[in-house]
């Protein structure tokens, strides 16, 4: 995928050699619309992007772009019970949750968790929170986990409680 910025802002894409054009009667392509274009185009393909920028002046710039993850509308843990199982039986026990956090992520990057059992997002202040159970806790034979920013490559080891 090719973007080509003129000097007054107007671009133009290319995806696969082929021109990409804006929906009919819409507006030319400008220097904004590049993050709509690269989530549409993100989200369509669901595969990881090569990204090349030219800029007026003939500087370039490239990035490999990943899909946003899908993320489930309803965790396990909140799905509603079905209607005969509106008393949980008495061996029902709520898990165990350890939290793991550290601070320096890039606002909404993927922070791995390792022992990687899931991934995490940083929120919009640059932290980022792990909750294990305790079945996923006893897996960590040393008590530490990795919180790894997949952006800013921020590492945080912290050790459970």
């Amino acid at each position: 995928m090719e973007f080509t910025i003129s000097a007054d802002g107007a671009m133009s894409v290319t995806v696969d050699g082929a021109p990409y054009l804006p929906e009919p009667f819409a507006p030319g392509w400008r220097r904004e619309s590049f993050p709509a274009i690269l989530d549409a185009l993100a989200a369509r393909n669901r595969t990881p992007l090569r990204v090349q920028v030219r800029e007026a002046d003939g500087s370039t710039f490239t990035d490999i772009i990943t899909p946003p993850r899908e993320r489930p509308t309803a965790r396990p843990w909140e799905a509603p019970l079905p209607p005969e199982a509106t008393t949980p039986p008495v061996a029902a026990v709520q898990p165990v949750l350890h939290q793991v956090a550290g601070a320096g992520f890039v606002p909404g990057e993927d922070v791995a968790v390792a022992i990687i059992h899931a991934h995490s997002d940083a929120s919009p202040d640059g932290t980022a929170r792990a909750l294990l159970t305790a079945e996923q806790a006893a897996t960590a034979v040393t008590g530490e986990v990795i919180l790894l920013g997949r952006i800013s490559g921020t590492l945080v080891v912290s050790r459970l409680p």
